[in-house]
């Protein structure tokens, strides 16, 4: 389209169809408000409608969050292979069950809560401990929420969990269970084994021409070359444009006058605190503490334990309630407030340690500040930089030109294969770690407009500029290699021969250690091995045969990394006793629960998704997903 609309004529025609767009849309897109389930709801959730855009939307933050996750953007193909798109409209369907249930039980939750638990995630949190504005509007640029979207979210994603919390409360693995995981868990095996390799083959004979020709014939597709494809790319990231040592040290403490009140630490105090229905109740225990009675007394009296009335070592800005944080940072250490009406009643509060705030340095924050005022100028030009570029694109530019015009750099790749190597074999050394061009490129073709891909906080355009297809190699060309091939084939070949023997030589009584002995062999031990374990100097296979093996059998297994056989007895198995207390046990017991609580709720939700009718719009499901262009 952009190509097509880079001449007079075109525009005439791009702005034809694109009035002919918007005359249909208007026609069909109005008219289909009133069917009730076409292609703008793509599933009914009880009275909870699920938009196909808003799915769209899900559905695309969570791929980009995988890409993230992987350093790989994942295409849609690929989601659906490994059956993300199935996933992702279960996930949605179940959390608007939720939302649909604790609307029918009238849950909710105050802005002032919400903003609670939003302030305290530490995700949030800047380098002196404390909720980081910045930090915060970063991340949801980063994945694309508005401030309202997340809070509103947050909020949602709070009603559920006390749904979830609910069903799941009083849950307990059976403790036989436990015990058997550990059991199986801990199982440690010792063993002793022989490696056969190369040197134990024997002098292997170059082949003959017909019998190098006949494997080669049975083994074309090893030896195929390649699909190359030559390609162009301009990345404009931050790490490219700003650089922090660039940031002046007038700017960097204009920021730190800004922040001087959150960039230091905060007065911190050790508070307890006692709530009363009335202020007749607070203001008469407030007496009797001046009389001679303790605040923990008082609380004994109450049947409230230290836990009920402790509120922590905490910083003036944690305490929700003003006026108890008020009353709590006005009393010396040791002394206890006069009633204070608060939001949840009448309170007595009594200061423990208090720790001194600490003044903020410049010196001790300079560079951090530096780093992030050059990030944010770098974003600013990346965000520049990314207008003009599609405008460039857009005019019909190739990515090289519009580079070109706009003083970038463009790296070109002449032949690169599916893995990012070369022709010679070697990694391409011009495409940054991370960037995974390459997978892009072969998922595109010469001549197509490319979305330009996220990448370090910024993107990258690309163009494919021609492929090379892949074929069949003649024997003459990869002689060498094919001979190479061959050779460790009938190394492999004979080694397993000789295990085999050994192995039968064993189960008829012998010993292997005399059979070690007898090829020239060194005879090595083990111990301690478990499943899921790794030993230096023991290969995997090794100890996954050994798992498989009673005691005292014997077994074979390849070592594929070094072209060799191993032979192994099982000398010993061992089960170490249970302990409940060990850590180990506990963090067993925490995954077995989380298990179990995962598919109560699921088994929750599906009989709710059940009892309040569920339908879904397969056509706008495949849409969303890609699987109708197939």
């Amino acid at each position: 389209m952009r190509k097509a609309s880079s001449n007079w004529l075109g525009k005439i025609i791009m702005a034809t169809v694109m009035g002919v767009l918007i005359i249909s849309f208007g026609v069909w897109g109005i008219a289909d408000i009133f069917k009730g389930f076409g292609q703008s709801t793509l599933a009914k959730v009880g009275h909870t409608e699920i938009s196909t855009e808003q799915f769209r939307q899900t559905y695309t933050d969570r791929l980009q969050q995988i890409g993230r996750q992987f350093g790989r953007p994942l295409t849609m193909d690929q989601a659906r292979a490994f059956g993300l798109d199935r996933q992702v409209l279960q996930q949605t369907i179940a959390e608007a069950a939720l939302d649909e249930e604790a609307r029918r039980l009238g849950l909710g939750q105050s802005s002032d809560e919400t903003m609670r638990m939003i302030f305290s995630d530490p995700n949030f949190k800047g380098v002196n401990g404390a909720f980081d504005p910045s930090r915060f509007q970063s991340t949801m640029r980063q994945f694309g929420f508005s401030e309202q979207r997340y809070i509103a979210e947050q909020r949602r994603v709070s009603l559920r969990r006390q749904i979830a919390g609910s069903i799941s409360a009083g849950l307990e693995p059976p403790k036989l269970l436990i015990e058997a995981l550990t059991r199986f868990t801990n199982e440690q095996r010792s063993i002793e084994y022989v490696k056969l390799d190369a040197a134990q083959a024997g002098t292997i004979d170059p082949p003959s021409p017909e019998a190098l020709a006949g494997y080669f014939d049975d083994h074309k597709t090893l030896f195929r070359a390649p699909e190359y494809r030559k390609l162009s790319f301009v990345p404009v990231t931050p790490e490219d444009i700003g650089k922090w040592s660039e940031v002046s040290d007038e700017d960097a403490r204009k920021l730190f006058e800004q922040r001087r009140d959150r960039l230091g630490t905060p007065e911190r105090r050790e508070l307890s605190q006692i709530i009363f229905p009335n202020a007749e109740e607070a203001t008469a225990a407030r007496n009797r503490i001046g009389s001679g009675l303790s605040f923990e007394d008082l609380a004994k009296e109450r049947g409230l334990s230290p836990a009920d009335i402790d509120l922590g070592l905490i910083a003036k800005s944690a305490i929700v309630d003003s006026a108890i944080a008020d009353a709590a940072f006005s009393l010396p250490s040791g002394e206890v407030s006069q009633p204070e009406q608060g939001r949840f009643g009448v309170a007595l509060v009594k200061v423990g340690k208090i720790e001194p705030g600490v003044e903020p340095s410049y010196g001790n924050v300079a560079s951090d500040l530096k780093k992030e005022i050059a990030a944010d100028r770098a974003r600013a030009k990346v965000a520049e930089l990314r207008d003009k570029m599609e405008d460039e694109r857009g005019g019909g530019a190739s990515v090289i030109e519009a580079a070109q015009k706009l003083g970038l750099s463009a790296v070109t790749v002449d032949a690169v294969d599916r893995s990012g190597r070369l022709p010679g074999g070697q990694p391409v050394s011009s495409i940054p770690r991370g960037l995974d061009v390459v997978a892009q490129a072969f998922n595109s073709d010469v001549g197509v407009d490319n979305d330009p891909i996220a990448f370090n906080g910024g993107f990258v355009w690309y163009d494919v500029l021609g492929i090379t297809p892949s074929r069949e190699r003649t024997l003459d060309e990869v002689k060498d290699q094919v001979e190479a091939k061959w050779h460790d084939d009938q190394i492999n070949s004979r080694l397993r021969t000789k295990a085999t023997e050994m192995v039968q030589k064993l189960d008829q009584g012998g010993k292997l250690a005399d059979e070690a002995a007898a090829a020239g062999l060194k005879l090595d031990t083990a111990s301690g091995l478990k499943r899921e374990g790794s030993v230096p100097g023991v290969p995997a296979g090794v100890i996954a045969a050994a798992f498989r093996t009673a005691k005292d059998g014997v077994g074979q297994t390849p070592d594929p990394s070094a072209n060799a056989w191993l032979v192994f007895r099982v000398t010993d198995v061992s089960v170490p006793p249970v302990d409940p207390a060990s850590e180990e046990t506990k963090k067993l017991k925490d995954t077995v629960l989380r298990s179990a609580t995962d598919e109560e709720l699921a088994q929750y939700i599906t009989k709710l998704e059940s009892d309040i009718g569920t339908n879904v719009n397969q056509a706008a499901f495949a849409q969303v997903t890609g699987a109708n262009s197939n």
